[in-house]
């Protein structure tokens, strides 16, 4: 599972002072090209149940630096369905 791929990321995704690890960005950048895959795997159940905070993960893009970040970009109700679109699927080929 995508959200797996994230465990280099755990603490920072559960503490936004923690410092977010070069092997996090890493996976940050390769699954965030589709940002609703990204947003799919950080709100993930697995993300979630590993003490992952929705609110503080969706931050990582940012505290990485990364230049060609969604900006603006809102992860909303709307990817609870997410797990079930093409863009959740897409996920996998990364």
């Amino acid at each position: 599972m995508e959200a797996m791929k994230l465990i280099p990321c755990a603490e920072a995704a559960s503490d936004e002072n923690a410092s977010v690890s070069r092997s996090c960005c890493l996976q940050i950048q390769k699954i965030g090209q589709n940002p609703k895959c990204l947003c799919a795997v950080m709100l993930s159940n697995t993300a979630k149940s590993s003490g992952a905070n929705p609110e503080v993960a969706i931050t990582i893009p940012k505290r990485c630096n990364l230049v060609n970040r969604p900006v603006g970009y809102k992860c909303g109700r709307i990817l609870h369905n997410a797990l079930k679109t093409e863009d959740y699927l897409m996920c996998y080929l990364f």
